[in-house]
This record gives C-alpha cells, sequence and structure tokens, in this order.
C-alpha cells in the first residue's frame, strides 16, 4: 500500500508496537511490520503480520517480558 484510503496521503512501512486483546488476554507485540500513514498514522498490518499475531496469541508461550499496567476508572 503506499497511499491512505482515509486521507490519501503517503503510506511508508515501520515496526509498531501493538496491543492485542483476545479472549480477556492484553498482549504487547513489538516489532510488527506494517504500514502506517505519515499524516494521520492509521496503521495497517498486511496478511503475514496478523497471522503472526495470531499465533502469538494462540500459542500462549512465555512471553519475552512482562509489565505492569495501572488500570482506571472514570
Amino acid at each position: 500500500m503506499t497511499i491512505c484510503p482515509f486521507c490519501s496521503a503517503p503510506v511508508e512501512e515501520r515496526l509498531v508496537e501493538h496491543i492485542l486483546r483476545w479472549e480477556g488476554e492484553i498482549y504487547i507485540l513489538r516489532n510488527v511490520p506494517a504500514d502506517v500513514c505519515v499524516q494521520c498514522g492509521q496503521t495497517f498490518f498486511g496478511p503475514d503480520a496478523l497471522k503472526a499475531m495470531d499465533a502469538v496469541a494462540l500459542a500462549k508461550r512465555e512471553p519475552d517480558e512482562r509489565l505492569a499496567i495501572p488500570v482506571y476508572s472514570l
């Protein structure tokens, strides 16, 4: 993809951090290949990246790192 379908600006390939929610669990995925719009910031994942993210959630393997995340209600 070279043009953002939302704002018509160019997109560029980047490695991003993505938060995936799957069956009540939260996964923070780093170094995910994506196309990112340089104007509006919309992120687009290709089929290989989507399959890899699904595989991480399904595998239930030990994570590389654990984080404590504060949660607030408004």
